[in-house]
């Protein structure tokens, strides 16, 4: 019997990874509240791990958990009700309300796309939108947002606050815009999915390079989109998404080190990811009102179709990067033209362009612009200038991947 009550744990704490957050979106719709909906969200839990260890699994656990869920926040109410009346009412009305199938599969997908739009609704200020979204649609700590948004992670706990505050105060609907308002609400929706998927892609720290639970849910959130708004930068995001997300496998040793692009073994890429994207991205391309998602999109294109490193049409993709930055200029776009550049005329070149970027003062706290710069010294035989940049860049990376594959270069170089 303990074996069993220890198997039904881990099927427990296997389907909170996998589906706690599903089950949240729902229980906001049935509750209207998000404190209220996360109080339940854990009763559930709690609950699953008593009765299924007695009763055993029940055919749909998610919808199992979200009735759970509503019955325990009910209760709750109720034993609120005896020190505050006017809660009393609220119960009651919570009573009423039929869950209409929730938890199953149609349903609960719904319930993921109006809470993304919730907590990117206008009213809320963009880095709150941003926060909320992370929390509760993907689940991401306080912590793992903050090193994300290179803040203290009390600016973004109290971002989060407010954000909940301002949605229960202004009555903010918990629902998917008409679609004649999907445009103008779609900019920071496809923002939100795609910092989602690069914490998945490249985790920002610890011990892992990456959280496939995170990129997957991402690329999940972006196909949701597709079906729901075909437009251009949707298709350009999922596009992009799973263009990079084809070459996760490969990105890892199977000790866990960092295998940059270069050295990948492209006989483990995805290729039916590959193809999808491409098709997308091409689709995406062909429409008016293309973006930038479509654009990196193209570029990810060009890597996945070259099957020999040596044969990467730099020149390409140095076009497209100049396409990008017209389209979305920003330092990280500059950076990323900067390697192409520097792989289409030489390292000379492409240092100039990351010096200047320095020289003005952006990234100065991104560890790839000095690994970059480090690099470029390198193939320059500029050793002591590389060996500084390289100690630059470790000091930054907070990933433990990455911190090793510095410390491989820093020795490989000094040992020269």
């Amino acid at each position: 019997m303990a074996e069993d009550a220890a198997e039904i744990r881990q099927r427990v704490e296997a389907i909170y990874r996998s589906d706690s957050r599903r089950v949240l979106a729902t229980l906001i719709r049935l509750l209207g509240d998000f404190e209220l909906a996360e109080e339940a969200l854990h009763d559930a839990f709690a609950a699953a791990a008593d009765q299924w260890a007695r009763d055993g699994m029940p055919k749909n656990p998610r919808a199992w958990l979200v009735s759970a869920g509503r019955f325990k926040a009910i209760d709750r109410l109720r034993r609120r009700a005896r020190f505050d009346a006017s809660v009393a009412e609220l119960a009651r009305q919570y009573d009423e309300v039929e869950d209409g199938g929730a938890g199953t599969d149609e349903s609960v997908a719904d319930d993921r796309l109006r809470l993304i739009f919730t907590c990117c609704h206008p009213a809320l200020p963009p880095d709150a939108q941003i926060a909320l979204t992370l929390r509760e649609v993907c689940g991401l700590t306080t912590e793992e947002i903050a090193r994300a948004f290179l803040v203290p992670a009390p600016t973004v706990a109290q971002r989060i606050v407010r954000a909940k505050g301002k949605i229960r105060e202004a009555r903010i609907p918990y629902e998917v815009p008409e679609r004649a308002a999907l445009p103008d609400r779609l900019d920071i929706v496809l923002h939100v999915i795609y910092l989602v998927f690069n914490e998945g892609y490249s985790a920002s720290s610890g011990a892992s390079l990456t959280r496939n639970d995170l990129s997957a849910e991402a690329i999940r959130l972006g196909r949701l989109l597709a079906e729901l708004l075909p437009d251009p930068e949707v298709l350009g995001l999922l596009a992009l998404m799973l263009l990079n997300d084809s070459r996760r496998v490969a990105r890892a040793s199977p000790e866990g080190d960092l295998v940059l692009l270069a050295d990948q073994n492209r006989s483990l890429w995805d290729r039916d990811e590959i193809a999808e994207g491409a098709a997308l991205a091409k689709k995406a391309l062909s429409s008016p009102g293309f973006g930038a998602y479509a654009v990196q999109a193209a570029i990810a294109g060009v890597h996945a179709h070259t099957s020999d490193p040596a044969a990467t049409d730099w020149t390409e993709i140095a076009g497209l990067y100049d396409l990008l930055i017209k389209a979305d200029p920003s330092p990280v776009v500059e950076l990323n033209r900067a390697v192409a550049i520097a792989e289409r005329d030489g390292a000379e070149a492409g240092l100039r362009i990351i010096d200047a970027i320095l020289k003005r003062g952006d990234l100065a706290g991104y560890h790839f612009a000095h690994s970059a710069r480090a690099e470029l010294l390198r193939r320059l035989g500029r050793k002591a200038e590389a060996l500084t940049a390289y100690e630059r860049a470790l000091g930054i990376a907070q990933q433990e991947p990455e911190r090793r594959f510095l410390q491989r270069r820093l020795a490989e170089l000094q040992s020269q």
